[in-house]
């Protein structure tokens, strides 16, 4: 059952702009970064900041995406393995050096995450990993922290934050559900 309505399309697109700037700043400049979404919100959310940093910087940043699958404790209970798997990793450039800024949707426990370094150094040695989410529930299980965070929504164990995008599910929000 849907509790609240948390951010509507405007505040999702304010919330990217600030996070798109933040990188270009924090970095200073794009040229040695790499945004790697992780499937499947977080890949559609690091295409819109890839075109709000292209846009403010005039040249494209290098990307890439993570498929990984997650035995999420909050959606169900299939298998006692609730850890993150691995199942593709796409990205067409080298990560030697690179300042990987990896892309989700919500930060709970933080296992996706180390899911994602762990792909993410399987495949090279970054100079640094960055993480950029729109949503941050608390909750953590492991020691992770967003470096760019849209917005940090407090929640009890047992609610669930539902992020809707355009690109799959036809409307752009970000609600809570008991």
């Amino acid at each position: 059952m849907e509790k609240a309505n948390i951010l509507d399309e405007q505040a999702i697109n304010r919330a990217l702009t600030r996070i798109a700037h933040e990188i270009i700043e924090r970095n200073k400049g794009i040229e040695e970064c790499i945004l790697v979404g992780i499937k499947t919100r977080g890949a559609y959310l690091a295409n819109r900041l890839a075109d709000k940093i292209n846009s403010i910087e005039s040249k494209a940043i290098k990307s890439g995406e993570l498929d990984i699958t997650l035995y999420r404790d909050d959606l169900s209970m299939k298998t006692e393995n609730k850890e993150p798997l691995v199942q593709q990793v796409d990205i067409q450039h080298s990560v030697f050096n690179q300042k990987v800024i990896l892309v989700d949707d919500v930060l709970y426990t933080g296992r996706t995450v180390r899911a994602a370094m762990d792909a993410v150094m399987d495949i090279g040695r970054p100079a640094q990993i960055q993480l950029a989410v729109l949503i941050d529930r608390g909750h953590r299980e492991l020691p992770v922290r967003a470096d760019y965070v849209g917005k940090n929504i407090p929640t009890a164990s047992q609610e669930r934050i539902v992020v809707r995008l355009t690109e799959i599910d036809h409307e752009d929000s970000v609600t809570i559900h008991e």
